[in-house]
């Protein structure tokens, strides 16, 4: 995997991230943009908060869809080897993910959400992106239960650990979805785009559900232009992402 200097369709990977490091709620975030109405939570993959292209895409989110972007750290202060990740070489059921379960990392996801909506933020308007890791996250921050909403929409790219009952729990909530699906993945398989597909035409919401042939499980963080067609579907999930937020946020 390579940071390059490399530019795509407006995607740009050089330099640094141009945001600060800072807090929400009691997690440490990365922070991004200006606007003081409209936010966006993003919860990383297992590259984790720190990983620079999860810095930069929030960077060109917060630039092309006009939003403040916090990328809290929901690892408790965790990395990955970014080498075993690399190598695909990482155990998803080892001690790491055991330390960092649905079940252990839901509530401060909550609690995020929260703190956006609440003083001293007091968002209008937050949505909320997932890859992999956080993408479970975002079905869940969508969920109808909640109440008040915690956020008003989101989007989602390959998501893991995703169940059907994620899926279901949205249903009402009236929350536009956006999910942005690679050809070969894994981890949410077949079975689960499809139910993901048909479910939620049927939820009364604004969905929008994206293919991206060729490429696999990871390719919108991880933009590896070793990979065939990968770093072309990384700039073209961007866009989307960055449109979807700019059409269900601008009005805040």
């Amino acid at each position: 995997m390579s940071i390059s200097d490399c530019c795509l369709k407006g995607f740009k990977w050089e330099g640094t991230p141009t945001g600060t490091d800072g807090k929400l709620g009691a997690n440490d975030a990365y922070i991004t943009g200006s606007n003081p109405d409209a936010a966006v939570l993003l919860v990383h993959d297992l590259f984790g908060w720190q990983f620079p292209n999860v810095r930069l895409l929030a960077d060109h989110l917060a630039q092309e869809a006009g939003v403040t972007v916090y990328v809290p750290d929901f690892f408790g202060g965790e990395s990955v080897e970014l080498r075993l990740l690399e190598e695909e070489r990482f155990d998803l059921m080892g001690p790491f993910i055991g330390r960092n379960t649905r079940e252990i990392r839901e509530p401060e996801i909550f609690e995020c959400a929260r703190a956006l909506r609440q003083a001293p933020l007091n968002y209008k308007k937050v949505g909320a992106a997932g890859y992999c890791f956080g993408g479970w996250a975002c079905f869940r921050l969508a969920a109808k239960e909640h109440d008040p909403p915690l956020v008003d929409c989101i989007s989602v790219g390959h998501p893991s650990l995703l169940t059907k009952e994620d899926v279901d729990g949205v249903a009402g909530a009236a929350v536009p979805i956006q999910v942005l699906a690679p050809e070969k993945d894994h981890v949410y398989t077949p079975e689960m785009k499809l139910y993901t597909f048909q479910t939620l035409q049927q939820l009364g919401a604004p969905f929008d559900y994206q293919h991206f042939p060729v490429v696999e499980h990871a390719c919108f963080i991880r933009g590896d232009p070793k990979r065939p067609g990968e770093r072309a579907a990384m700039a073209r999930g961007k866009n989307a992402t960055a449109d979807w937020f700019k059409q269900w946020l601008q009005n805040a």
